[in-house]
């Protein structure tokens, strides 16, 4: 009996001290988002974007080389990869470029060795290639659906294992992945997108849980971005009720959050950045009052033109 009531004072204390110690670190954390700290220098470091012909991934190469940053441009498309790479020079910067279909385990694992022998090794990885098509689900093709999760999710996944390694070895580096704000709530007409961004988010979070728990003491950072809408194309029919809030963000913009998230160490970033806290609001409501606001809002993607 008197065993029994030690152990339940020592669970008691303990849950009580885990208690104030998460609260702290809340408050610390609340502090550090209204008084953020000095971004990271990243000067010298070696960034290799995927999908780096276009959009996103160009407008990232840009802001990474501005900031003395060398940068290795991946792409299905070697005439848009080379593109980037000459802006990049344009600039002053330093940047390569490379043909890679990421959906290829094979060209990426030949690609990663062709990379590793012009530049020592590489920092950060951005997987930013991704395709989105957009239509009901069972309109969806098998070899587009496929094609969807081969790009979106076996991408990010035999392009981080070509380049972990390295990273493990110095015991640093940066994974950045991009989800979507359909890889964290379900959003109609992108039902294999909306599972390839869940599975990307899931990926991240995994691998930032398996880094932390190292007995290494690896300093290697997992950031997983979900943006809204970014005006790059890709979403051709956006259906925005309130443009105010859910806004569209331009290319050059959602470049500075996704660079901005690799110099403060963030783990999950959203598009607009202040839709996080919406989207942690609304996931802790009742399946039929999140549906009610969902509704409300009328967000969604319209089925693309064929």
């Amino acid at each position: 009996m008197l065993l029994q009531l030690y152990s339940l004072i020592i669970i008691s204390l303990d849950f009580c001290f885990m208690v104030c110690k998460a609260l702290v670190m809340w408050l610390c954390i609340f502090y550090r988002t209204l008084f953020p700290a000095e971004l990271k220098p990243i000067s010298g470091k070696i960034v290799l974007i995927t999908g780096a012909g276009r959009g996103i991934g160009r407008e990232v190469a840009l802001q990474f080389a501005q900031l003395g940053c060398l940068i290795v441009c991946w792409d299905i498309n070697l005439e848009a990869a080379q593109e980037t790479a000459k802006e990049v020079e344009a600039i002053g910067g330093k940047a390569c470029a490379f043909h890679c279909d990421v959906s290829q385990q094979q060209d990426v694992e030949e690609k990663a060795k062709q990379v590793k022998k012009v530049v020592p090794h590489v920092d950060i990885i951005i997987n930013n290639a991704g395709i989105m098509p957009c239509h009901p689900f069972l309109s969806h093709s098998i070899q587009e659906i496929d094609r969807c999760i081969d790009i979106n999710v076996k991408g990010c996944i035999w392009v981080v294992r070509e380049f972990l390694p390295g990273m493990i070895e110095r015991k640093q580096g940066h994974l950045v992945s991009m989800s979507s704000i359909a890889g964290a709530m379900g959003c109609e007409n992108v039902v294999p997108y909306s599972a390839s961004k869940f599975a990307v988010r899931g990926m991240m979070e995994a691998l930032t849980e398996e880094m932390r728990r190292d007995s290494r003491n690896l300093d290697i950072k997992c950031t997983t971005i979900c943006p809204f809408v970014v005006d790059t194309g890709l979403c051709q029919r956006p259906r925005v009720k309130f443009p105010s809030f859910l806004r569209v963000t331009n290319v050059k913009d959602a470049a500075s959050i996704i660079v901005r998230a690799v110099r403060r160490g963030d783990t999950l970033v959203f598009m607009p950045e202040y839709v996080y806290y919406f989207w942690l609001l609304i996931k802790i409501l009742p399946s039929q009052v999140y549906d009610y606001v969902v509704d409300f809002f009328d967000t969604g993607l319209e089925p693309h033109d064929e």
